[in-house]
């Protein structure tokens, strides 16, 4: 088990939380979010996920591929 991986176990624990947290999914839906729009928009992804994910469980897996499709066809602003 990797430290990020015992990190979330713990900090899940100490929240609560008792779903099974997917490491492996959250970096990789991040990692799309970072590079199709910009490093920061990927913590908000992750955060608006986990509203979602909070909200109404069974909408977690479409609120991610919504974030997924987003994040693929976003064309920047020009300035």
């Amino acid at each position: 088990m990797s430290d990020v991986e015992r990190w979330s176990e713990v900090v899940a624990a100490e929240l609560g939380i008792t779903s099974a947290v997917d490491v492996t999914a959250i970096l990789e839906l991040t990692k799309d979010v970072a590079h199709g729009v910009v490093r920061p928009a990927a913590p908000i992804a992750a955060y608006l996920l986990g509203l979602v994910a909070g909200a109404d469980p069974a909408r977690e897996a479409e609120a991610e591929a919504t974030i997924r499709r987003l994040a693929e066809e976003w064309v920047p602003q020009e300035l």
